[in-house]
């Protein structure tokens, strides 16, 4: 399989963070942003931990009743994503 330049794999990040800004307050989960990008859902998931590490996103283990997902996983971002990008994006709307 041919290696994604570090250029290409963080315009793939930008463009999960527009996703989950877009459905903002909602969160999505990892197969349904693979999906969206027409991409693997193992390559999504790893750009995922890596945002996490840099607190761009959070993972959402429990479903809205508080019962542990077995083998999925939501995303949403974070606080301070959310407000950074809502900035920069009223920032440039005149």
């Amino acid at each position: 399989m041919p290696k994604i330049s570090k250029t290409k794999e963080e315009k793939i990040k930008e463009a999960i963070l527009n996703l989950l800004f877009e459905v903002s307050p909602r969160s999505l989960f990892t197969a349904e942003i693979a999906k969206e990008l027409a991409r693997d859902e193992e390559y999504i998931k790893k750009l995922l931990q890596e945002l996490k590490a840099k607190n761009l996103v959070v993972e959402i283990k429990k479903n809205s009743k508080g019962k542990i997902y077995k083998r999925r996983t939501r995303w949403a971002l974070s606080k301070e994503a959310f407000n950074a990008y809502n900035l920069l994006t009223n920032s440039t709307n005149f």
